[in-house]
C-alpha cells in the first residue's frame, strides 16, 4: 500500500487509540494495508515487548483509589514512574476503574483481570512508563468509611457494623490516616500473636525486676500491657481531632469497627 492511500484522518483516529506518534501509526497502517484494526493490533504486540522492559525501572509515584457501592469496597495503589504521570487524568481514571472492578471480585487482595490488564497496558502505552496495581484490598459486609488525602497519595477505607454518623468515620477515617503511631488493628484481637506474646514476656520481666510482691507484679504486667494496647489500637487510641477522648468512647452503641486499610504511596 502506498503512503498516499493513507489519510490523515485514519492516521489520527490511531494516533488518539494508541497515543503512539504519528509516523508509526502512519507506518502501522501502511504495513496493514490500511486495516486500521490490524494497525493497531501489530502496535500493541510491538510495543507489548517494550513495556515489559519497563517493568525493572523504579515506580516511586502513583495514587490511592478508593470505590464504596453498599456493602462492598475497595482500595488500591497504583504506581507510576512520574509525578506528572500520577497526576495524569488517564492515570487517575485508570486507579478508579480498578478499584470500582474489584467490588464485584472476591475479598482480600486484589488481582487484576484480563481487562484491567488490557486497560493497564493502554495506560502503559501512552504514557511510556513503569505502570502498575502495586496492592490492593476488596472487603464486604457492613458499612464504609473513607478518608482520600487531597493529593490522593493517602487513603484510608474503613468497615463497620452498626450506626456511625459519616462525619465521624470521616474523622475515624483521618485518625488512621495522621495518627502516630499508626494503628497496628482495631483491637488487641487483630494484633500478631507473636508480637502480644513478645510484648508480654516483656512486661512480665519488667514487673518481676520492680521486687514487688507476686501479686503487685502481676498487676504490674497487666497495666504495661493494657499501655501497650492503648498505643498500638485503634479502639485504645485517644482521638486526632480530641484527644481527651479514645476511639473506643466515640462509638454509638451497638456499632462495632471491624477492619480498616491505610495505603501511602510507596508505603510498607
Amino acid at each position: 500500500m502506498s503512503t498516499t492511500d493513507v489519510s490523515a484522518k485514519d492516521v489520527m483516529a490511531l494516533r488518539q487509540k494508541t497515543g503512539l506518534g504519528m509516523m508509526d501509526c502512519k507506518k502501522a497502517l501502511i504495513a496493514a494495508g490500511g486495516d486500521a484494526d490490524a494497525a493497531e493490533a501489530a502496535l500493541r504486540e510491538k510495543l507489548k515487548g517494550k513495556m515489559d522492559t519497563r517493568a525493572d525501572r523504579a515506580a516511586g509515584e502513583g495514587c490511592i483509589a478508593i470505590a464504596i457501592d453498599g456493602s462492598n469496597a475497595a482500595i488500591v495503589e497504583m504506581r507510576a514512574e512520574t509525578d506528572f504521570t500520577a497526576r495524569n487524568e488517564s492515570f487517575r481514571e485508570l486507579a478508579s476503574q480498578i478499584a470500582t472492578n474489584a467490588l464485584s471480585g472476591a475479598d482480600g487482595d486484589i488481582a487484576l483481570d484480563d481487562a484491567m490488564t488490557k486497560a493497564l497496558d493502554e495506560v502503559r502505552i501512552t504514557t511510556g512508563e513503569n505502570i502498575s496495581l502495586a496492592r490492593g484490598m476488596k472487603m464486604s459486609g457492613g458499612s464504609f468509611g473513607s478518608y482520600l488525602h487531597h493529593d490522593s497519595k493517602l487513603g484510608v477505607l474503613l468497615q463497620f457494623e452498626g450506626e456511625l454518623p459519616e462525619d465521624l468515620s470521616t474523622g475515624i477515617c483521618q485518625h488512621v490516616a495522621a495518627n502516630v503511631p499508626t494503628p497496628m488493628a482495631v483491637d488487641e484481637h487483630g494484633l500478631p500473636g507473636e508480637l502480644v506474646a513478645l510484648k508480654a514476656g516483656e512486661a512480665k520481666a519488667e514487673a518481676e525486676n520492680s521486687g514487688k510482691p507476686a501479686e503487685i507484679v502481676a498487676k504490674i504486667a497487666e497495666g504495661k500491657m493494657r499501655k501497650f494496647f492503648e498505643e498500638v489500637t485503634l479502639l485504645g487510641q485517644k482521638y486526632v481531632r480530641d484527644d481527651s477522648k479514645q476511639i473506643a468512647s466515640l462509638l454509638p452503641k451497638g456499632t462495632t469497627l471491624k477492619h480498616f486499610a491505610r495505603l501511602q504511596v510507596g508505603g510498607a
